[in-house]
């Protein structure tokens, strides 16, 4: 069985000298070359951007730069939370994300304990491809696919909602349907690419479990309840502690696609209002603010179902 790494698997290394740490080094420089793309585009990308959230504590100028810019402390925060529709939008983005954890989230692991469970090879892949092929399609494609098959003259549903005598539903005109066709749209998309990972830690299962599992005469289902579900436990709980990391972080285009006057109410969330306050009417320290806002909201998440999940699985990402 798949068990967590115990501090007695982990290979320590004593080194008692600098030069045997170089040593160490030059013999290992591969590695460390491949690993040096990686650390690049981080450090350009994700911590050098970091220094520019200081303009949420500034009345940033674009041509006045982040010298020249009047500091203001908090105002942009106090604005944030003055603003009457900012807590409809944050009620948004977290109703949106508790959705998404709760229905979107189980559906890989659900769907791959039933891919492993199909014994005709043949048949076991071409689902396995069916299921994978919508995460390389881009939100806009997937966005037109879903536009098409609600849409009250043409839509799909709507031709199987007038068979039983129901009227032609406008989805994605009311406020009430906008985040389920969020959720189930990112359900259709991203759960097939979200199984690789659970079918990768399934195919890492001592074979001999099962065997022994089946000479003593338990079932299929409860092989599944006894073996697999409790081995690929450590990999569900990384994924799910990323996945709370996340919490907030929606996706921009995964809304906006789908967005339009008649359903904003229910389907604006941070990231789609920071891009009409902050790139269309130009308000950067103020969306800088809500952005930061949203990061130590998501880091705070993390660290607390991090301390929560060691305590209660011994799982944890650090």
């Amino acid at each position: 069985m798949a068990s967590k790494i115990q501090p007695s698997d982990r290979t320590v290394y004593d080194f008692s000298s600098q030069s045997q740490k170089w040593a160490f080094v030059r013999k290992h420089w591969p590695i460390y070359v491949i690993s040096l793309p990686g650390i690049i585009y981080f450090l350009l990308f994700k911590y050098i951007p970091l220094f520019g959230s200081i303009i949420a504590f500034q009345n940033y100028n674009i041509f006045k730069g982040i010298k020249g810019s009047k500091w203001v402390g908090l105002e942009n925060f106090q604005r944030m939370f003055a603003y009457t529709d900012f807590l409809q939008i944050l009620k948004n983005t977290i109703l949106i994300g508790i959705y998404d954890m709760c229905f979107a989230f189980p559906v890989p692991i659900i769907l791959a304990l039933l891919i492993n469970e199909v014994r005709v090879m043949m048949y076991k892949r071409i689902v396995q491809t069916v299921v994978y092929m919508p995460h390389f399609l881009s939100w806009v494609i997937v966005g037109g696919v879903v536009v098409g098959v609600l849409s009250p003259s043409t839509g799909i549903v709507n031709h199987l909602l007038a068979l039983f005598g129901v009227e032609p539903i406008y989805f994605l005109g009311e406020n009430t349907y906008i985040r389920p066709i969020l959720i189930g749209s990112g359900v259709w998309k991203d759960s097939g690419w979200g199984t690789i990972i659970y079918l990768a830690a399934i195919a890492g299962i001592n074979p001999d479990l099962y065997e022994a599992a089946q000479i003593d005469g338990a079932s299929r289902i409860r092989q599944v309840f006894s073996i697999t579900i409790p081995s690929i436990l450590p990999t569900i709980v990384i994924l799910f502690l990323l996945q709370i990391g996340n919490f907030l972080d929606f996706g921009f285009e995964r809304v906006f696609v789908f967005l339009n006057p008649l359903n904003n109410e229910n389907g604006e969330i941070i990231d789609t209002f920071v891009y009409r306050a902050g790139l269309v009417d130009r308000q950067y320290s103020y969306t800088t603010a809500i952005g930061l806002f949203k990061s130590v909201v998501g880091l705070m998440l993390i660290m607390i179902s991090n301390t929560f999940s060691k305590k209660m699985t011994g799982e944890g990402l650090y």
